[in-house]
């Protein structure tokens, strides 16, 4: 059966494999995809219909909530941030682990 945890669970090992291999930005679309994941999830168990939406846009659709505690509102914005041309963050995160963070907020809302 391939439930929201197992997505979650794929998503997370394979941005760890990322950054074993180096590659940061594949860690990051894996921290997005796991974050959208769980938004999915936290819509669906609210009885919202959500349409097929990429996890930028389910970030997107997240941050425009305006009960979302100010903590998960920057994570959100975190998410969503375009990397510079040296493909860098513009600030110092841990996009895995603050999708984590996001994840777990998410799922126990």
């Amino acid at each position: 059966m391939n439930d929201f945890n197992t997505q979650l669970r794929n998503e997370f090992e394979k941005a760890r494999q990322a950054r074993v291999n180096k590659n940061e930005g594949q860690a990051r679309v894996c921290a997005r995809r796991a974050a959208g994941i769980a938004i999915r999830e936290n819509l669906t168990r609210k009885g919202i219909q959500v349409p097929s939406m990429s996890a930028y846009d389910l970030l997107n659709l997240l941050q425009e909530n305006t009960n979302l505690p100010p903590n998960m509102q920057l994570i959100a914005s975190h998410l969503t941030v375009r990397v510079t041309e040296e493909f860098e963050l513009p600030f110092d995160a841990d996009l895995v682990a603050e999708a984590r963070i996001l994840c777990d907020w998410l799922l126990n809302e």
